[in-house]
């Protein structure tokens, strides 16, 4: 049974087309990245979830049900910066927190270790780190052990240090079963902590799926030769080639991460009557695919 599936949801702002018909589905148990640009829709998505917002059009479910407030109670929330007490240790603020929502009290302590506070638990919350506060603000989410947790930026404004902690938190409650639903800017998080992902560019989905199908890293061989039409012909024929592009007068030849093989492809133009006047191996990064995806 999927988490949440999205079917056709749209919001405007006015003549603002902040979504634009954005359908996918979160399966169980998996961590689910939502990437984009600012400005291409993902906060408005987790709001519409949420119900903090109300979309125009289109729809969603919850547990393969229609969403209840209930069914959202039972969710971790973290969409904006959290509001704790600066003068109040952590603890006294989750002691609070656990008070707001009705339930979770009992569940302090472990949370507290889960996100690595408890030796800080004491200590004032205007003495933390940001990664400190932002791992408050999780620990804040999970009280009640709740099965879903979603999370908007959770790395935003965190130094190295910090984005590292909440990546390896992310990972553990991943370990543990929880479904997590996160929008980030950051490719890199979302490559090293999701497994799966939708990329947003102005309110449109352009991809979703498993995380290493859509951002695939890539070998690109680029190759060029006399007669540019026989080369054409001969290199359809390579194995382990994905794609075959022309740019200019240059063949560009896509293979999987690692399969490429100068030697490979210069002998098997030479066995064929071609003799290459340019071969150059190259790295497709993340970046590059990221940014081919959002401007395409």
């Amino acid at each position: 049974m999927p988490v949440l599936t999205i079917d056709n949801l749209s919001k405007k702002y006015g003549p603002v087309q902040a979504l634009k018909n954005v359908s996918f589905t979160v399966p169980k148990g998996c961590v689910f990245g939502i990437l984009g640009p600012n400005g291409s829709g993902k906060t408005t998505l987790l709001g519409t979830i949420m119900d903090v917002l109300k979309p125009t059009s289109g729809s969603y479910l919850l547990f393969d049900e229609m969403p209840t407030e209930n069914q959202r109670k039972g969710i971790g929330t973290l969409l904006e910066t959290p509001n704790f007490y600066h003068y109040l240790s952590g603890e006294d603020n989750l002691q609070i927190s656990a008070a707001i929502k009705g339930r979770g009290k009992e569940d302090i302590p472990r949370v507290l270790e889960m996100v690595n506070l408890t030796q800080r638990k004491d200590s004032k919350f205007n003495t933390y780190s940001l990664g400190m506060k932002q791992r408050l603000a999780i620990a804040s989410c999970l009280l009640g052990n709740p099965e879903v947790l979603v999370f908007d930026e959770p790395t935003n404004g965190l130094d190295p240090v910090g984005i590292a902690e909440i990546r390896e938190l992310m990972k553990r409650l991943h370990q543990e079963g929880k479904t997590i639903i996160m929008a980030s800017h950051l490719l890199d998080e979302v490559e090293k902590v999701c497994t799966h992902v939708a990329i947003l560019k102005k309110g449109e989905l352009i991809a979703s799926g498993d995380v290493n199908a859509i951002l695939v890293n890539e070998d690109l061989i680029e190759i060029s030769a006399g007669d540019m039409v026989k080369l054409k012909e001969v290199t359809a024929k390579l194995k382990e080639v994905t794609t075959i592009k022309q740019d200019g007068n240059m063949l560009q030849l896509f293979y999987p991460a690692g399969r490429a093989d100068m030697g490979e492809v210069n002998k098997f133009c030479f066995e064929n009557g071609i003799v290459l006047t340019h071969l150059l191996l190259k790295k497709k990064s993340l970046e590059a695919k990221f940014f081919e995806l959002t401007n395409n």
